[in-house]
């Protein structure tokens, strides 16, 4: 079957020619100041310390071998990730490694590249097998490189999976990675052609995942098959501003998977 060509559009990029015949001007030609780039935390919130980038002591594996190794993988055993790992994992999708301020607002370096260097994406987990951490919903905050704790919730891991269209191995997982996009970061600067970056960043910043997993005896299987408004409530996000883009279930597997 071939699809229309309206399908496609999404990934071209005479978006870029179409703007510039228009005569489009972005909220940043504007001298708006640009968003910024993590939510704030609510006042009152528990803050959770991750452990630093500094004192890391797990991911050693060469990248060559780590690359070889990399599966999407389904099957997690029971043990949980410490945190040292989920501080890892962490820090290795989102991290920050250097910020410099403009005059229209702060501007972060991170462990993966974005368009613009924007950063589009918030990072909530599920936790079910964390050590350290209650079960529950948290979300990371890269510039603190801290964990906000949201709630705890019975059956969150069941939630979760139903949402992910039934899918078992979800509920599985020690931890499941839920990120949303906030599209407006991206859009500041680039308009209606921000949304094929903003699909291209979320690979990026996934690949890394798979890649830090593999390295510290953990897996992932990234997931774009969910029910959109049953994700973004569980999140308490308003599917519009925000809205989940991307799942990504992590945990041990065996050794012989």
């Amino acid at each position: 079957m071939r699809y229309p060509d309206d399908y496609r559009e999404f990934l071209k990029t005479h978006v870029w020619k179409t703007l510039s015949e228009s005569g489009f001007v972005t909220d940043e030609s504007k001298g708006i100041s640009r968003p910024p780039v993590e939510k704030p935390v609510p006042e009152g919130a528990m803050l959770l310390d991750l452990v630093s980038p500094d004192d890391f002591t797990v991911g050693n594996l060469s990248v060559r071998e780590v690359i070889r190794k990399r599966r999407s993988r389904r099957r997690f055993t029971d043990e949980p990730l410490s945190l040292e790992e989920i501080s890892y994992l962490l820090w290795a999708t989102q991290g920050v490694s250097g910020t410099f301020q403009l005059k229209n607002g702060i501007v972060t370096l991170r462990t993966v590249p974005s368009g613009g260097s924007l950063h589009p994406f918030e990072t909530y987990l599920c936790v079910n097998r964390v050590q350290g951490l209650e079960a529950g919903l948290y979300r990371y905050l890269p510039l603190e490189h801290k964990l906000l704790f949201l709630r705890a919730e019975e059956d969150l891991a069941a939630r979760v999976a139903k949402a992910a269209a039934g899918q078992r191995f979800v509920m599985r997982a020690a931890v499941v990675f839920i990120w949303t996009a906030v599209p407006y970061r991206t859009e500041w600067r680039y308009g209606p052609a921000s949304h094929k970056i903003i699909a291209m960043d979320a690979g990026h910043m996934c690949q890394n995942l798979y890649i830090a997993a593999e390295s510290i005896g953990a897996g992932t299987c990234a997931v774009g098959a969910y029910f959109q408004d049953e994700v973004d409530a569980i999140l308490g996000v308003d599917g519009n501003e925000e809205f989940t883009i991307y799942l990504a279930p992590v945990g041990k597997i065996a050794e012989k998977d």
